[in-house]
């Protein structure tokens, strides 16, 4: 690597205490190939007591939304001061802009293509700069992998001290995703599936405190949800009190309203995807 600016920001800090933050990585880059591996070693070459952790590298090919919503649901259980690198990038190599996010406890590092919006939904005075100084590129052949010839460098100068104005200029502008929020129309409120984990349940963007404002809206203890062709009345504590021949709801530990089937797939069973329309009424 002839980049001496990465170098010089490596020695001087090479003292840097463990207590050195975090730095978190999602990507939909899969644990195959040697994409993550590389990440790991630059990040570790700049700065050799960097602490990495996964979050998950499983997300599924170019889905920038689901990307961004397992981002916002765990990103707030992480120490402050924690880097968090994502990498979900079918427009690496174009014009699209490599964004630096910092809020008052975290960083984040990801490409301006939306990925960031469930954080920018949750997070106040949120200052994002562009990352344009050259100096912070490792040299490359090709334009194909900013995971770990741009993302990954930045993150360890980051935790080796280096401050975030260094890295471009601040913005206004980041490109959002829509993040799609419940509508209550009369006596009825409408949500949606945002999320499909491993388990196949089926996790909705009603909170809560939604669900019990509505109860108390209508006026009605019970309330049944309606999702696809099918009913669901049992609003329960746990999975243990569902079953696996008709679906059940709970409110998960994210705070979510979220439909299951005991030890089932819910969404194979039931057929419903990310997107399908829930109704509480």
């Amino acid at each position: 690597w002839s980049n001496t600016r990465l170098w010089r920001s490596n020695s001087r800090n090479a003292d840097v205490p463990a207590s050195r933050p975090l730095i978190a990585l999602l990507t939909d880059f899969g644990e195959r190939d040697w994409f993550v591996a590389s990440m790991k070693g630059v990040i570790l070459t700049l700065n050799p007591g960097a602490r990495v952790v996964d979050i998950s590298h499983q997300i599924p090919s170019h889905q920038i939304d689901e990307a961004s919503y397992v981002l916002g649901a765990c990103y707030r259980h992480f120490p402050e001061g924690t880097i968090y690198v994502c990498v979900v990038d079918p427009g690496v190599g174009s014009a699209r802009r490599a964004l630096l996010a910092t809020t008052s406890r975290y960083c984040f590092l990801a490409p301006d293509n939306g990925l960031l919006s469930h954080v920018l939904e949750h997070e106040r005075d949120v200052k994002i700069r562009q990352i344009e100084d050259a100096r912070y590129r490792l040299p490359a052949e090709g334009a194909t992998f900013d995971g770990r010839d741009l993302f990954a460098p930045v993150a360890a100068l980051l935790a080796n001290g280096e401050p975030p104005s260094f890295f471009g200029p601040v913005i206004n502008d980041p490109m959002k995703s829509l993040v799609w929020a419940p509508q209550q129309q009369g006596q009825i409120l409408i949500g949606r599936i945002e999320y499909i984990d491993r388990f196949g349940n089926l996790i909705s963007n009603v909170t809560a405190k939604q669900v019990r404002e509505f109860q108390a809206t209508i006026g009605l203890a019970k309330i049944e949800i309606h999702i696809g062709t099918h009913i669901v009345t049992k609003l329960v504590g746990s999975y243990s009190q569902g079953d696996g021949q008709s679906p059940a709801a709970l409110i998960n530990s994210g705070g979510f309203l979220e439909i299951f089937l005991q030890e089932e797939n819910a969404a194979r069973c039931l057929q419903v995807d990310v997107g399908a329309e829930l109704r509480l009424c």
